[in-house]
Parts: structure tokens; sequence; C-alpha cells
């Protein structure tokens, strides 16, 4: 008589802060390496308890744990549902030297990154598959705060989708999860593989783009709101300049938030909340 495999992870403890087996959790601190090599070897990093249950509970599957052994009944039953994924467990300052930083958050995991979908996939996926009227771009936005921050905007107040251009930074880096709250595991995003050639495609799909700008021809925001299309794209533009020439040329609209106190500009993390706000 057989019996039933054990379901319980295998539960493996760690004193060398260079064990081959940690190589997912070596140089989380160094930006430039683990955006190159996040996306290469086909991972992600979900931090804290609260991060790495959205994560799996929107479908993404852990390659393995990392935690002090404090967080190990508090996982647990996250733990058991992969008992494939070993848990690799070690003190404090171990876990410190493997990371590069004060483990406090609870647990770290390395996800397995998804396979980036095709604009017209998501677009038409989204809302159970109604498809999306309302999405937005994100111009080769640098910062990692600001792509989280716009995405845990999204989800508030209802976008579709995201959609990123070739040089944006990674919605799936650890920062930019983290401050996201996990919400980029609930809205839809991709890639452009193309840019702004990549806004023709929107258009096949019957999107309206409107760029997000400073232009002598840009309507107010407040003009928008009033009479919006069936399927808006709203285009934001990265850190400091802004939309690109480029950009601003490809879109079919330009918009600007009504301003005052002689500012006259946002940055792009809060004039998405309110963009999205005011398009809701």
């Amino acid at each position: 008589m057989s019996t039933p495999a054990d379901p319980r992870p295998a539960v493996v403890r760690v004193t060398d802060p260079a064990d081959a087996r940690l190589r997912d959790y070596t140089d989380l601190t160094d930006v430039k390496l683990r955006t190159a090599r996040e996306p290469a070897e086909g991972l992600f990093m979900a931090e804290s308890s609260n991060v790495i249950r959205r994560a799996v509970a929107a479908g993404h599957r852990p390659r393995s744990f990392l935690m002090a052994d404090k967080w190990l009944d508090s996982m647990a039953d996250v733990l058991g549902e992969h008992p494939e994924a070993p848990v690799f467990v070690a003190d404090e300052p171990v876990l410190e030297q493997i990371t590069g930083f004060h483990l406090h958050r609870g647990a770290l995991a390395a996800m397995h990154r998804p396979v980036l979908r095709s604009v017209h996939e998501v677009v038409s996926g989204a809302r159970g598959g109604a498809g999306a009227r309302r999405v937005a771009v994100l111009e080769d936005i640098v910062d990692h705060t600001n792509v989280g921050a716009v995405f845990r905007s999204a989800a508030a107040l209802g976008v579709d989708a995201v959609l990123v251009t070739p040089r944006c930074a990674d919605p799936l880096y650890r920062r930019s999860v983290r401050v996201s709250m996990g919400t980029v595991f609930q809205v839809p995003w991709t890639r452009l593989a193309s840019w702004p050639g990549g806004l023709d495609d929107l258009r096949a799909d019957g999107f309206e783009v409107a760029a997000l700008a400073l232009s002598d021809d840009a309507v107010s925001l407040d003009d928008l709101a009033v009479d919006l299309p069936d399927r808006l794209a709203l285009v934001l533009g990265t850190e400091g300049h802004g939309l690109s020439r480029r950009a601003v040329a490809a879109a079919d609209r330009v918009v600007q938030i009504p301003m005052a106190g002689g500012v006259d500009s946002l940055n792009v993390a809060a004039a998405s909340a309110v963009a999205f706000w005011a398009t809701r």
C-alpha cells in the first residue's frame, strides 16, 4: 500500500551566505544588476508576506522562499500550497548578508516571471474578457517607486490595464512591487514592442490616445472628462522632461491638468492619480 506524498515544503537551513542555492536572492540592492538579471533569468522577487500572498493569489508560482524561523508559522498556509518550492531559513544576520538589507517584512520569495502577452491580448482580455475601456501608457519612467505608485492608483481607480514602453522601468522589480502593495499582480500589463509605434496597436483596438503634456493646443482634463471616448489610452511621461515630442505628436489629442498657484506640472505618480480619477 502506497503512502501519500508529504505535502509539507522542504525547509532548508542555510548558514553560508555564499550558498549557491541562494543565487536568486543575492545582490538585491544592486538595481542595475537585478534589473538585467531578473528578466533574463525568468524571475522576480516578492518582498513581504502580504505581497507574496497577493502574487500567489494572482496565480504566480514561487521558485523558492527565504525567511527567518519566526515567519514559518504565519506563512505555513502559503508554503503548504507550494511544497515543490524549497523554503530557505536562516538567522537574521545571515539573511542580511545574503540580501544586502535587513529583512523585516516577513519573507522573500523568488517567483517565476510570467511570459508577457501582446497588447491586443492584454486589452481584449481585461475586465473578465469584456475588453479594456481605459488603459495607462507609461513612457520611459525610470523610477521604480513611481511605476509602483502608478499601478496602485490604476488598481484603486479602475484602470483596466497598464502598458509600458521598451525603456520603462520594470513593474516587477522588487521596489515597484512593494510600492504598488502587490497591485501590480491584479492590473493586467505588458510591454510595448516599439515606441511610439506601439500606439497603433491601441488604435487598432479602438482606443483614442490622449497624451498628458503641456502644449499650446492642449485641452483641459475637465473637458476630456465631460465627453470621454468609449476607449481611452492615457499616456504619461518620464520624470523631469515629461512626454517626448514623438509621443505627443503620435497622440490623438493632448490633455493637461488644470493648475493653480503658479505650478505647471505634478509628479508623474500624482498626475496619474488625478487623470485616473477624472476619467473614471
